[in-house]
């Protein structure tokens, strides 16, 4: 991998932990997840109107996406408020590749390799480190497993999306419904007073570290290989559990911290193989 892809790719990896510990990190994690994608979304329209290209067969699966990532935004909402940081985000991120492999190989007929094989036994080594033989992150457990099923989920709806349109504009399109569809809701329940509260420095890094990540990802993908950019990735695992105990205060002992690693490698085995 040449040196430019691999300084971008770090840098997205460091991108998707940060804004992930920044809604962690909020009062008020859900309304502050409501602003960072409403900021994500008007930042980046005119990234997205540059490149439009939105084909009539796109807009299917831009819906069944759309209601995927509303699913998503809320359970990573409520996850934060209710459980750790480290928990969640290693479970979430390391099992999503999984359940994809897992229902491409049993539902959608693709193949696999031993490589692969490997790799799901070892996220799964890390995920039972992460969470602990005595299971004192149940709850981070449950919702990383939930946000895991609704990743994998629509990784396979865009899988099929994205042909019929540009990258930045598939994604604006599906934030955008998302945006709204949650911060209406949110100022339903809760009142406009909770999310202007969180109208914060913080929310709008948060926001704008969101597209961010993916465009360095993306900016990688044109300088290396897919497979050495997904592995690199996934060591946003390992940085997210590290900002954890050094930001947030979480006991992120020496097992939960080598089960990220391990959840990393496994991952970056599924990658690579």
């Amino acid at each position: 991998m040449p040196a430019s892809a691999l300084a971008l790719v770090l840098a997205a990896a460091i991108l998707h932990a940060s804004w992930n510990l920044l809604l962690a990190r909020a009062r008020d994690p859900e309304a502050a997840t409501a602003v960072a994608i409403l900021v994500a979304v008007l930042a980046y329209a005119p990234v997205a109107a540059l490149v439009w290209r939105i084909e009539p067969a796109a807009w299917p699966y831009l819906g069944a996406t759309a209601v995927l990532h509303l699913a998503y935004t809320a359970l990573l909402a409520a996850a934060y408020r209710r459980a750790e940081l480290s928990v969640v985000y290693p479970v979430s991120r390391g099992t999503a590749p999984v359940l994809v492999l897992v229902v491409g190989v049993t539902a959608l007929g693709a193949e696999t390799s031993v490589g692969q094989a490997l790799g799901i036994c070892v996220v799964a080594l890390g995920v039972f480190l992460v969470q602990g033989p005595r299971r004192r992150s149940a709850t981070g457990f449950v919702f990383g497993l939930a946000l895991a099923a609704v990743i994998a989920s629509y990784t396979l709806v865009d899988k099929r999306g994205i042909p019929h349109a540009s990258p930045f504009a598939y994604l604006e399109i599906s934030m955008l419904l998302t945006a709204v569809a949650y911060t209406a809701l949110l100022a339903r329940l809760r009142g406009r007073s909770a999310l202007t509260a969180e109208l914060t420095p913080a929310s709008a890094a948060a926001g704008l570290a969101t597209f961010g990540a993916y465009g360095l990802v993306l900016a990688a993908l044109q300088r290396a290989p897919a497979a050495p950019v997904a592995a690199v990735r996934e060591t946003s695992i390992v940085i997210a559990a590290a900002l954890a105990a050094a930001v947030l205060g979480e006991t992120v002992g020496r097992l939960r911290l080598v089960g990220a690693v391990v959840v990393a490698a496994g991952v970056a085995l599924i990658s690579a193989s």
